[in-house]
């Protein structure tokens, strides 16, 4: 696996960079324009973010900017739909956190902006990660059995900081915050709170 790699920047074009690393080896990556626009110029040192796909008759390395950004690249690999190239063209049309607000939202128009992306699978985007985007930037544990021992003001920082992911600040993320503590109780899981603040924010909606 493949977690991140540094070295010069020796091309980039628009979808791939070539990454010369330790030894003078040169790793091409696919990546978004999101990314391509935030890399240095050719020359420099630059470092990306990593995810190897594996098909039948080749491989395929991707790379991202930030870790946010690969995490959500993951995600839209798993609606019913959406490979790698429909993902990297996803995350090209913004950067991560506008993606994800973008899901939490309901923000279909954005979706069908991307060649590619017809209504159906903008609303399984929408349907089947709207819930998880959060947490997922926040770092929280999958599990709801892993973050039923974490103290109750981390488990309230994690959802402040998914929320905030999502583009919710001041004192509307903190009525979310609150909505959803009321409603769930102290003792829920972080997915548990974030997606009760996020109902509560189509509800207000």
């Amino acid at each position: 696996m493949i977690h991140h790699l540094r070295g010069t920047l020796v091309a980039k074009a628009p979808g791939t960079v070539v990454l010369e690393c330790a030894g003078g080896v040169g790793f091409a990556l696919a990546v978004s324009g999101w990314t391509l626009a935030r890399l240095p110029a050719v020359g420099e040192e630059a470092e990306l973010f990593c995810h190897l796909v594996l098909r039948d008759d080749q491989a395929q390395l991707y790379g991202f900017a930030s870790a946010s950004e690969r995490q959500l690249f993951l995600l839209l690999q798993g609606v019913q739909g959406v490979g790698p190239r429909l993902a990297l063209a996803v995350l090209s049309a913004g950067g991560p956190d506008e993606l994800a607000r973008a899901i939490a939202s309901g923000a279909r128009e954005r979706f069908l902006a991307v060649p590619g992306v017809g209504k159906r699978t903008a609303e399984r985007i929408i349907v089947e990660l709207r819930e998880r985007a959060a947490s997922e930037l926040a770092h929280a544990p999958t599990s709801k059995q892993s973050t039923r021992g974490v103290a109750h003001d981390e488990t309230v920082a994690l959802v402040r900081d998914g929320l905030a992911a999502l583009g919710f600040e001041g004192s509307e993320l903190e009525r979310l915050v609150d909505a959803a503590l009321s409603t769930c109780g102290s003792d829920a899981s972080v997915e548990e709170l974030v997606a009760s603040a996020l109902r509560a924010a189509r509800a207000a909606a």
